[in-house]
This record gives C-alpha cells, sequence and structure tokens, in this order.
C-alpha cells in the first residue's frame, strides 16, 4: 500500500546557531521562547542545543529546523527532510494561533 502524509500545519524556524540577538533578544518564536524556559530546548556540553523528546534528548545542528507539530511535540529537522516534507503557508500573517 501507499499513503500520503495529511497535510497539517506545523510551526518551524530555522536555527542559525543562537537564540538571541547581539543585544541579548530572543528572535525566535513565542512557542520556542517558552519551551526554552521550561527546559525543553536547552544547551549542554560546549553550548550545544538540544531538545527533550519522547525519544530522548535530540541535537540541533546549525541549520536543521526546530518544528513544534500539531500535538505540541518539539524536535529538530533536517533540512533536506524539511524541505521535501514541508512548504511555506501562504495567507497567514501569524501562525501562532495555529494550534
Amino acid at each position: 500500500m501507499l499513503y500520503r502524509k495529511k497535510p497539517v500545519i506545523i510551526k518551524a524556524f530555522c536555527y542559525d546557531g543562537d537564540l538571541k540577538d547581539a543585544n541579548g533578544n530572543y528572535y525566535i518564536p513565542d512557542w520556542a521562547i517558552k519551551a526554552f524556559e521550561k527546559g525543553e530546548i536547552f544547551y549542554k556540553d560546549a553550548g550545544d542545543l538540544y531538545i527533550k523528546t519522547l525519544e530522548g534528548d535530540m541535537h540541533v545542528t546549525v541549520g536543521d529546523y526546530v518544528i513544534q507539530d500539531v500535538q505540541g511535540e518539539i524536535y529538530p529537522c533536517k533540512p533536506d527532510i524539511f524541505e521535501q516534507t514541508y512548504e511555506p503557508v501562504t495567507g497567514l500573517d501569524n501562525c501562532d494561533h495555529v494550534k
């Protein structure tokens, strides 16, 4: 059998090596800030970024996308997989209201 992934809207940002600008201000989405403040997204070792997932702590590499899925789980995704799986949603100015 063949299956097609159901169309869903996810929240994501591309990790560029930091979460804050030079002035200490976050420039990531609000949901990611909340996850960082709750310790779900965190730095360890030599400043590497990790995400607590159901499968254990997952390392985030610069260039990876950090995704929050429709159930609220947060996980990293490699850029090539992200680009094959997702496309930008147009017509929504602010997707913070998307559950």
